[in-house]
């Protein structure tokens, strides 16, 4: 006679243990619901405003609404009036104009000013450190305070040391002509933008094997070489990254442009995305046409990045 089997055990019955598969879904799940939290408090926090955003700007949203009078439907029209005005198109070609190149120079000063700290001593790059940490956590009303006073047409340093030169800048207001207005602040945003692209190159700078960078000079690669062959590819990621963040912060911006306008210069002419909407939403209390162009704002954010950010997903994949 055989002998009997023993009764086959369920995998779900109490004591045996759990199927591997089973445990590899929970554990892939895991991380994912460790994110809920935070995506719902962004989704909470940016959410709202940016319904808000949108359905203002298909509304009649002025200065009556404001004290209590129902917004009226308007569609479409805010969005024509805003872009068959000349000012708006020409306001949206000196953002992106001034987006670009003070994006492009903040870049090429960070990655040199992080060649330099990672080439001097101790002692050098620890003041050179210090210093830009400085700039960085400068408060910017602050900051710009300080600048306005150096660019002062009266009693600006800079027109005391050019005419010192022997140059003619007495009583030069740097602030009057459009050019000179945005050579002001473009020395101002990428004084305060450097030392994130900075510290940000010199971090990925550090990871790179000093094997490998002696290993190319025993083989006769010039500094040349090893910058475009071996460093640039290894901080590639960064730099995207940060090129990435100061086009879209230099396309935002606000502060600067606003307070050099508040110090003297002509709005009209010198008025980037951001003051134009100010001027829009709270000078002229037209919040819907202020509305429709915040949307256009980050329509165009997402379409100056969307090459960087497809280039960072095949890097990923």
């Amino acid at each position: 006679m055989s002998a009997p089997t023993a009764p086959q055990a369920h995998p779900d019955s109490p004591g045996q243990p759990e199927p591997q598969s089973s445990r590899r879904r929970r554990g892939a799940a895991v991380p994912y619901a460790l994110l809920v939290p935070a995506v719902a408090i962004l989704v909470l926090a940016l959410g709202y405003p940016m319904l808000w955003q949108t359905w203002t700007s298909f509304l009649q949203f002025g200065l009556a609404q404001q004290f209590g009078k129902p917004p009226t439907f308007v569609g479409l029209t805010n969005y024509t009036r805003l872009f068959s005005d000349p000012q708006t198109w020409a306001v949206v070609g000196r953002s992106i104009a001034f987006c670009l190149v003070n994006a492009a120079i903040t870049v090429v000063l960070g990655v040199l000013i992080a060649l330099l700290m990672n080439a001097v001593g101790t002692v050098t790059r620890l003041v050179l450190q210090v210093a830009m940490l400085l700039a960085w956590a400068m408060p910017v009303i602050a900051s710009m305070t300080v600048w306005i006073w150096v660019f002062d047409w009266r009693r600006g340093i800079v027109n005391w040391g050019l005419t010192q030169l022997g140059l003619d800048f007495t009583n030069h207001n740097w602030l009057e002509q459009p050019l000179s207005f945005y050579f002001v602040a473009t020395v101002i945003v990428v004084w305060m933008s450097v030392p994130f692209v900075a510290f940000s190159v010199y971090a990925a700078l550090t990871q790179i094997s000093d094997e490998v960078m002696e290993a190319a000079a025993l083989d006769g690669a010039t500094p040349r070489q090893r910058f475009f062959a071996i460093i640039m590819p290894m901080i590639r990621p960064v730099l995207m990254i940060v090129t990435l963040l100061q086009v879209i912060w230099d396309l935002r911006v606000f502060a600067q442009i606003k307070m050099l306008q508040d110090a003297g210069a002509p709005t009209a002419s010198t008025d980037l995305l951001g003051t134009y909407i100010y001027r829009l939403g709270v000078g002229s209390s037209d919040f819907g046409m202020a509305s429709a162009l915040s949307i256009f704002v980050l329509i165009l954010t997402v379409a100056l990045s969307f090459f960087y950010v497809v280039h960072l997903m095949k890097e990923d994949s």
